[in-house]
């Protein structure tokens, strides 16, 4: 499948999509959400990718943010149909999905691009990094997640200090609050980022996207329940079987 607004690289068993409007600092439009939920789709639906990263081009963006212009004129039905279309098509479909997503946030990371982020399973970021939730400074709040995810990631009130104040934050500051979990010089951040992806691609697919549904959801009232299902049901799968034969004859796994 071809693509306008983002480009789709494969790599053994890692697939990178990087979004690449950097004449607008790969700001989020209708069109390219819907590109990158087709490239997930894609890519969940290849039994060859075991990791995907998200990133963007560039060293000045991730994602500076949703392209105002878009909706400037909108109304609330319209209003409340954008977000919901949003979290339908990609957000929320980035966080259920069944392999790991890892943000690589090179340079701005604002509004939607931040919720775009914390949709992501794991955060790396690079050293000029600056993220944030400026909505309340054009009379909006986050409508992509923001106000659901942050809090979850780096408790209330810190996650009301950065709505509020709309004030951007240095990686570093992310790094000490729990926002992202590694910071590396730019020209080392994809690197890294595709050092631990295949770390993670040699673990257990099956075990990984149990862990992905029980993680999701830690904060209900299913979670440990679910927890006990899932590991359950792992027991009937071939890559337990792999893994612990494996174990017991002292070699690596082969998933």
């Amino acid at each position: 499948m071809s693509y306008e607004n983002i480009l789709l690289e494969k790599e053994d068993k890692l697939a990178v999509v990087t979004i690449n409007r950097p004449q607008s600092l790969n700001a989020l439009n209708a069109k390219t959400i819907q590109e990158i939920s087709s490239a997930m789709d894609e890519l969940n639906a290849d039994p060859t990718c075991r990791v995907i990263i998200i990133t963007g081009s560039g060293e000045k963006s991730f994602v500076a943010g949703a392209d105002i212009k878009e909706f400037s004129d909108f109304g609330q039905e319209k209003a409340e149909e954008l977000a919901r279309n949003g979290h339908n098509t990609l957000f929320n479909k980035i966080e259920n999905t069944s392999k790991p997503v890892i943000a690589a946030v090179n340079g701005f990371a604002l509004g939607g691009g931040l919720e775009l982020a914390m949709a992501c399973h794991i955060r790396y970021a690079s050293e000029n990094a600056r993220l944030g939730l400026p909505e309340v400074t054009l009379g909006l709040i986050p409508g992509y997640g923001g106000t659901q995810r942050l809090p979850k990631l780096v408790g209330k009130g810190i996650a009301n200090e950065m709505i509020f104040s709309a004030k951007m934050i240095p990686a570093q500051k992310a790094k000490e609050i729990g926002l992202v979990n590694e910071v590396y010089p730019i020209e080392e951040l994809l690197t890294k980022t595709k050092e631990l992806a295949s770390t993670i691609a040699h673990n257990s697919p099956m075990a990984i996207a149990k862990a992905i549904q029980a993680v999701n959801l830690s904060d209900t009232d299913k979670g440990f329940e679910s927890e006990i299902k899932f590991f359950g049901e792992l027991f009937e799968l071939q890559d337990k079987k792999e893994g612990v034969t494996a174990f017991i004859e002292k070699r690596k796994p082969s998933f």
